[in-house]
């Protein structure tokens, strides 16, 4: 029996001290992946989605916008002065600026409409126009043949 036992305890001891011989595994530090940047919407317009880009143009457009309030009265009331011309109205009744691109055969204009407001153009008549712009999030595109006043409103 003794034996036995100074025989496992030389055993032990044995296992024991090979394992410390070892090499020890040596352990790199983790590089943690940067946290994810997430753009702040600011109210500078540093924003890249589509509402913000209209917004922007906008913003840009009202500065130098002629409008043609008198014209379209005109025409509204007592028919208009140029037989060549009509009055195309848009009311906006949704919760965002839009700016409206009106395009027809030799004649394109950028109307800027804001919320809750009404604008109006003059164009020359029997034509068809494409009437296009961003309404908050979402894309309007219309494609009419105007030959007498028209009006639309653009809502969400």
């Amino acid at each position: 029996m003794k034996i036995l036992l100074s025989f496992s305890f030389m055993a032990a001891l044995f296992l024991n001290s090979c394992g410390s011989t070892a090499p020890k595994k040596t352990t790199y530090p983790v590089r943690k992946p940067a946290p994810a940047v997430v753009p702040a919407v600011s109210n500078t317009g540093s924003s890249t989605t589509p509402a913000a880009q209209a917004e922007r143009e906008y913003q840009a457009l009202i500065k130098t916008y002629k409008s043609e309030t008198a014209a379209v009265l005109t025409d509204i009331l007592n028919g208009s002065s140029d037989p060549g011309k009509t009055s195309v109205m848009v009311e906006n009744k949704s919760r965002c600026n839009i700016v409206l691109t009106v395009s027809g055969n030799n004649y394109f204009k950028k109307i800027p409409i804001g919320v809750n407001k009404k604008a109006a153009v003059m164009v020359p008549v029997n034509q068809n126009y494409n009437f296009s712009g961003m309404i908050c999030d979402a894309v309007y595109q219309k494609t009419k043949l105007v030959s007498s006043s028209y009006s639309m409103v653009l809502s969400n």
